[in-house]
């Protein structure tokens, strides 16, 4: 089981090769893994790693050889396919992939798994795992549900990564000098840091007047992108990477889209962070900082079900008036610009607890590292189900 590979296709921008890429370079690294990584749209993953040549077809990359998926019916899709086939997220590999897929089908068909997205509901456990027969190839397909609970495949969490994220939360100058890198002024003792990754439809506005309105010193930082252009636009800058500007209590920095590394960093130095979609929003709860969850909107809004089902099981363990708070404030970020009227009152109820929510969020991070990583049960169930065929 020593050759893999992945397929993503962009959906949420950086969501989901978000996902594919930290799993890739994990399972390589950690699991001698072989892993190549078909990817549609190469310019979102070059975002996030400059290395990657967008308009290459084939390269390698930290143990990681990244192909361009080209669906364009001329069958350079016909590669061998390795051990095991993971679809990431549902995007369902070529169609002649899949036949040659087929071709070995008995004891040496490839493992075809379909990682799912992440989700806190309860159903997510009982279904992990189970296969389905996929009707064109006979094949057999499995389905693995990353997820917070035990019956689930867990969340993406590399060896030492919190031991790294504690090294560097314990160190002033590890901490200055990625402030230096992103161009951000020093940080003041009393002054919070907060990092703002949303989606455009967010209510930034109100949520921007909030923190400039509000009695304790702040500064958002922003990467480049949508949230950094609504910002800019608030503020009267311009919206690019170095611009500073300040109005009331409230400071900003816009910096650069960064590379996944130096993300973890950013959330690991910031004191609160808002973040979207799936990747950013399982690192930033590696980060044990409070957090803010931008869900990605889905059809007949069931995406509110996702969040409350995460809030639900998140919120476990705090008293009630900050179980309320986190949950309302959240809700309403999610509801959009026009969603809610009381935002300011959800933001400084909200906001009045970041004490207690950090220690919350220190110890929700442990308690979630008490199970076992994705990619390490994804590899074991990758093996268990290639044996099942022998």
């Amino acid at each position: 089981m020593r050759h893999w590979d992945i397929f993503c296709r962009v959906i949420d921008n950086y969501g989901d090769i978000g996902v594919a890429w930290r799993l890739s370079r994990q399972l390589a690294a950690e699991h001698g893994v072989a892993v190549r990584l078909w990817v549609d749209e190469l310019e979102s993953l070059e975002a996030m790693e400059p290395r990657i040549d967008p308009a290459a077809p084939r390269q390698s990359l930290a143990g990681v050889e990244v192909r361009r998926d080209v669906r364009d019916g001329s069958g350079g899709m016909a590669a061998q396919p390795g051990d095991v086939v993971i679809e990431a997220f549902g995007c369902e590999p070529p169609k002649e992939f899949i036949a040659s897929m087929a071709a070995r089908a008995g004891r040496h068909a490839p493992v075809w798994i379909n990682l799912e997205y992440l989700s806190a509901e309860e159903w997510v456990g009982g279904c992990h795992g189970l296969p389905s027969v996929e009707p064109q190839s006979g094949l057999k397909r499995h389905f693995f549900f990353p997820g917070f609970a035990a019956n689930t495949g867990g969340l993406l969490r590399e060896r030492g990564l919190l031991a790294a994220r504690d090294a560097f939360q314990a160190s002033t100058a590890e901490q200055a000098a990625l402030w230096r890198r992103l161009g951000v002024p020093a940080a003041p003792a009393e002054e919070w840091r907060v990092s703002l990754f949303c989606y455009a439809r967010a209510p930034i506005e109100a949520f921007l007047a909030g923190l400039a309105a509000h009695p304790h010193p702040a500064r958002l930082i922003v990467p480049h992108g949508p949230a950094a252009l609504a910002a800019a636009e608030w503020f009267g800058v311009a919206a690019e990477p170095g611009s500073q500007a300040r109005l009331g209590n409230l400071a900003l920095s816009i910096v650069p889209f960064m590379e996944q590394a130096e993300y973890d960093r950013l959330l690991w130095a910031c004191d609160l962070n808002f973040v979207r979609g799936e990747d950013s929003f399982v690192r930033a709860q590696w980060a044990g900082r409070p957090l803010v969850w931008h869900i990605y909107p889905q059809a007949e809004r069931a995406q509110e079900v996702k969040l409350d089902s995460f809030l639900w099981r998140y919120c476990h363990g705090l008293h009630a008036p900050r179980q309320d708070a986190v949950a309302r404030f959240m809700q309403a970020w999610n509801s959009g610009i026009d969603g809610i009227n009381d935002f300011p009152e959800r933001w400084r109820l909200f906001a009045a607890n970041q004490s207690a929510l950090r220690l919350h969020a220190e110890a929700w991070a442990w308690h979630l590292a008490e199970s076992p990583d994705l990619a390490s049960q994804l590899f074991e169930f990758a093996g268990k189900v290639a044996s099942d065929l022998l």
